[in-house]
């Protein structure tokens, strides 16, 4: 509303020339000038428009001015507005008190001087105007304010969401963030944060006493000299340290901090971000777990192979290149299977039909039995023992002839798998005179490597062959704890074992790979005791026997061979290891311990044992230590 906005004002009198005067003395006011001449008319008026002011004849016949002002008032819209009584009759302070507690803002006595009626009038007209003004004014403040209100709620929660969702957006990356003021020693955590450290955020205090009980002890200095460092260089820092929870877990973090700086160059806040990086430790272990695994296995199928190109044996060059191909295919065929199940196990079923294949034609091979699944270790001590009994029915038994029939059973039993090899229907058998290579592979790989038995009945109308085989739990092969040396040639570094004699112990779960060390040390002129795959079976032939040097598999199907080492060394008989896995794989201790790796060459124990060792100078051993440890 505007200064020149011209206002109503109520003009109420039962007679016409009265009001007309009043009309002509206000008309300078140039206000908007209402005329009635009954209170129901002046009512009327104020139900329609907004009144300034209302100037009223006290003595009027069917509503006087009182009455009129009374009804006016009890009106909510009309308690404040403003009413000037006229009265042509000398009034008492009794009327005058009436009419003010009827709401009357002032009294005019007849006769009217205009003067007088234009200046009350217009007090109230601009008083009207003014407080209209203000309220309009009041108005649009309240509009203002309640809009302004509005956008700060709206961008207070605008804020509060999107740090909401900064939040889960760290917790779901694994991330948290933190704010320390130098200035009055505070640090904020956000939920990320206390979830990386396995806190209650409401209950944690972020001390710098309740944070290092957190950390790491091994890290905790290095945090510390880097926090230095920051506020020193005034530049952000990043570093790996590791966490012990409250409920013992490790955890790998990665943190990187920033200083904020004030006008005076001045480090007054240090904020950070916090990432839990222990799945990618996990999965970096397991990577390097699995490259050193993928290594083991190649050096040991190396080994396998290299034992049987050296223990094979033929009339020609011609036989002796078809016994070592089925050979090694055999191993191809146990490396397939294994593979197809990601070397978790091989399923005896699909082995046999591997093996087998090559000799079902015209149904004259039958193999039935139960679903069984296979370690690895059993599995290629199989295939080959099952390569050698179907070569040997395919060039001496069953197979060689038109009737001959081979049927393979097994079956599972408590704690064993049996399987059993007949033969019938091919040329007579008797029993070799001296066992062939691969009843001697047999053997090995049945009852060297895997503790078992293998039982040959030479019947006269075909050969049957029992393999009774332990039946285990899944070993995970280990490579020791800790972080060792370097090494990766199969050189055990120039050093020579000083033995007192020629008697070599041989502790090695792989049976070609025994067989063919044997047979090296053998044609050194070493006297070999074993072989042997079990730790247990090495103690005993050590309570018994004398033993001038020992070469020890670090992992013997799953065993680590630590404990014969320490007793070893403690009885002071050399000893050297041999593993497939890199020589970083020796446990810290055994630092001093020469290493060979798979697959090995007779030269290199050539050079570890340096010459012949003669039988004297023998090592007297301390029976009731090895004992202690047999038992």
């Amino acid at each position: 509303m505007t200064e020149h906005k011209k206002v109503n004002i109520l003009l109420v009198d039962d007679q016409p020339s009265k009001l007309l005067s009043y009309e002509v003395i206000l008309h300078e006011l140039g206000e908007n000038l209402l005329k009635a001449q009954s209170g129901r008319e002046a009512l009327e008026h104020l139900l329609k428009s907004e009144i300034a002011v209302v100037l009223v004849d006290v003595c009027m016949p069917d509503l006087d001015g009182f009455q009129l002002a009374a009804m006016i008032r009890e009106h909510p819209r009309f308690q404040k507005t403003a009413m000037i009584f006229i009265s042509a009759i000398h009034l008492t302070d009794m009327d005058r008190l009436r009419g003010y507690e009827m709401g009357a803002v002032d009294y005019v006595p007849v006769p009217v001087i205009p003067e007088v009626l234009r200046a009350k009038v217009k007090v109230f007209a601009e008083l009207y105007r003014k407080t209209r003004q203000l309220e309009r004014m009041n108005a649009e403040l309240e509009q203002r304010v309640s809009a302004r209100t509005a956008e700060l709620e709206a961008s207070t929660e605008r804020l509060r969401q999107s740090e909401q969702r900064r939040s889960l957006a760290l917790v779901a990356g694994k991330m948290g963030s933190w704010d320390w003021d130098r200035s009055n020693g505070d640090c904020l955590w956000d939920d990320g944060q206390c979830h990386i450290f396995g806190v209650d955020r409401q209950r944690f205090a972020v001390t710098a006493e309740n944070v290092r009980a957190l950390i790491h002890a091994d890290d905790w200095k290095r945090l510390q000299t880097g926090l230095e460092q920051l506020l020193k260089d005034k530049q952000p820092s990043q570093a790996e340290f590791r966490l012990r929870l409250p409920d013992g877990e490790i955890r790998w973090c990665y943190g990187t901090a920033a200083p904020t700086l004030d006008a005076a160059g001045r480090v007054v806040r240090v904020s950070g971000v916090t990432i839990d990086i222990t799945d990618r430790k996990e999965a970096e272990e397991r990577q390097a777990l699995l490259a050193r695994e993928v290594d083991h296995r190649a050096k040991n199928a190396l080994a396998l192979v290299q034992s049987i190109l050296r223990l094979t044996r033929a009339k020609d060059v011609a036989a002796y290149t078809t016994a070592v191909e089925g050979r090694i295919k055999a191993l191809s065929r146990a490396h397939t299977v294994l593979s197809m199940a990601r070397w978790q196990g091989a399923d005896l079923r699909g082995l046999v039909e591997e093996e087998l294949a090559p000799y079902r034609s015209a149904d004259k091979v039958t193999a039935t039995g139960p679903s069984a699944l296979l370690e690895p270790a059993v599995a290629q001590s199989l295939a080959l023992a099952l390569h050698e009994l179907v070569t040997n029915a395919a060039k001496y038994g069953a197979l060689s002839s038109g009737p001959g029939r081979v049927a393979l059973n097994w079956e599972l039993k408590p704690g064993t798998l049996l399987l059993q090899w007949d033969e019938t229907g091919g040329p007579p058998t008797k029993p070799p005179s001296s066992p062939g290579f691969g009843t001697r592979i047999i053997l090995a790989s049945v009852e060297g490597q895997l503790g078992g038995q293998a039982a040959f009945d030479w019947r006269p109308e075909g050969l049957r062959c029992v393999l009774t085989v332990p039946r285990t739990s899944d070993i995970v092969p280990s490579n020791g704890s800790g972080k060792v040396r370097k090494a990766s040639q199969s050189e055990p570094g120039g050093r020579v074992i000083n033995a007192a004699g020629n008697r070599i112990m041989v502790v090695e779960d792989e049976a070609l790979v025994a067989m063919a060390v044997t047979e090296s040390l053998t044609e050194l002129g070493y006297s070999v005791v074993g072989p042997f795959s079990r730790i247990k079976e090495a103690l005993k032939a050590m309570a018994t026997s004398r033993i001038d040097a020992v070469i020890l598999d670090i992992n013997l199907g799953g065993e680590m061979v630590y404990p014969l080492a320490d007793i070893l060394m403690s009885d002071k008989v050399p000893f050297v290891f041999v593993t497939g896995y890199g020589a970083e794989g020796v446990e810290p201790r055994f630092a001093h311990v020469p290493v060979l790796q798979k697959p090995i060459e007779p030269e290199a124990l050539q050079r570890l044992f340096g010459r012949y060792l003669a039988s004297s100078n023998v090592i007297n051993y301390r029976a009731e230590a090895t004992n202690r440890a047999v038992n």
